[in-house]
């Protein structure tokens, strides 16, 4: 299980380290250097909508490779998905900008950003079912889990190379060139992400559905015919960690060094801790899911999030670093909190057959909504309505997620090789 669990966490820390570091790029540079024609305000309303292209494309993702993933087996598709992501990545970072070749430069962006969307669509499903197929069922909350604290992992080590960066170059050399060390670092990652991901075997529930059964031939089919109220509610019950997780870890950073004016090197270092406080929130939530079940978990940390959402801006508005570094740790944390039993929660509500499929799908419908819309729209609605009224905007998101989950019933209990006339509410 220890190699499993590595296997899922590597393989997460790239897609979010990848998208991490996009993210912060697109809080503190790429107005500039992509878009520098439209002025602070609105480029980075652009920038944060290159960002938020990918999360689009995220579902198509999980439709490609979960299909092949359905039918051809998950390390296969993982291994796919790996390679896409990083070399998407590398190329961000030798991308021309806006002053040498003009309006293609966002345009190659957008083109870039599709294909990691792409790639992630149909890594995170994979490596949740990776470690989930192979775990204990006592004990598939904290395997499964392995997957986030990958993306908590991710968010400390993309802030880290840019506090770096930021210590050790002046803001001239970091606009000119030094955002591109993270994307380029990546190659890193991906290389030893391979390494790890080809020594490892097909999971032992898909190899038992695939003898005694078969596979699916359309996985997508198969899964909105029988459980397609399952992943509407799935994808609804996982927004509200995506929210807090893309605001807390990535507008939160423009926000700190644009609105608030808080010192870069400062914000970078407080987005460090709160990639420390998703981990901490994680690991609890998915212990106590293992213990109390997935849904009472998930009730509790999205009840906290309704009210947190409707304090944070006014209470960041203060302005000072003390409040800052209460603020985004704590959204983080609550974010850990719930996303903490999301992995197993996925993998025990869908059928083997299309289990990838429909993941990965409900997971990049929360992504889309959840984690995609917010940081776009956050300045503009804080711009014209105030820090409030979009917290009330985060609190009906977190509000949805409540809803669903109390909705869907439990599935601690369910075996992932269950008949497929086996299922929950």
């Amino acid at each position: 299980m220890r190699r499993v669990a590595t296997a899922s966490f590597v393989g997460t820390v790239i897609e979010f380290y990848d998208f991490g570091i996009y993210g912060t790029a697109a809080a503190l540079v790429f107005p500039q250097i992509f878009f520098p024609a439209l002025g602070q305000a609105e480029g980075t309303v652009a920038s944060f909508a290159t960002y938020g292209v990918a999360f689009v494309a995220r579902p198509f993702g999980s439709i490609l490779f979960g299909h092949f993933g359905d039918r051809l087996g998950r390390k296969k598709s993982l291994i796919a998905t790996m390679l896409l992501m990083g070399v998407a990545t590398i190329l961000v970072g030798c991308m021309p900008t806006a002053t040498q070749i003009g309006v293609a430069a966002p345009i190659m962006i957008v083109m870039l950003r599709v294909l990691q969307g792409l790639a992630a669509g149909g890594e995170f499903a994979g490596a949740v079912l990776f470690s989930s197929e192979h775990a204990p069922q006592g004990k598939r909350g904290f395997w499964s889990s392995f997957a986030n604290l990958g993306g908590g992992a991710a968010i400390i080590l993309a802030n880290a190379t840019f506090f770096l960066t930021a210590v050790f170059m002046s803001d001239s050399t970091f606009t000119s060139w030094g955002w591109r060390i993270p994307f380029l670092s990546s190659f890193l990652l991906v290389i030893f992400g391979l390494w790890v991901r080809l020594r490892m075997d097909e999971t032992p529930v898909f190899k038992k559905q695939a003898a005694q059964a078969g596979t699916s031939r359309m996985p997508f089919v198969e899964a909105f015919t029988n459980q397609p109220k399952q992943v509407l509610l799935a994808a609804g019950t996982v927004m509200v960690g995506f929210a807090l997780t893309y605001i807390g870890g990535t507008y939160l950073v423009s926000y700190g060094t644009v609105v608030l004016e808080l010192p870069r090197t400062f914000v970078l270092g407080m987005a460090m801790v709160g990639g420390i406080s998703i981990s901490a929130g994680v690991v609890l939530g998915a212990i106590l899911s293992d213990r109390i079940g997935r849904r009472w978990v998930i009730v509790g940390a999205a009840s906290v999030a309704v009210v947190w959402a409707l304090a944070l801006f006014p209470i960041l508005d203060i302005g000072s670093r003390t409040v800052f570094a209460i603020g985004l740790p704590v959204t983080m944390f609550i974010s850990g909190v719930a996303t903490g039993p999301q992995g197993a929660f996925l993998s025990e509500l869908f059928h083997t057959r299309y289990r990838y499929t429909a993941a990965g799908l409900s997971y990049s419908l929360a992504g889309m909504l959840g984690g995609g819309v917010p940081p776009l729209i956050a300045a503009s609605v804080i711009d014209s309505f105030g820090g409030f009224a979009f917290g009330c905007i985060l609190a009906g998101v977190c509000l949805v997620s409540l809803t669903c989950v109390l909705t869907v019933g439990e599935t601690r209990e369910l075996e992932l090789d269950r008949d497929t006339a086996q299922t929950t509410a």
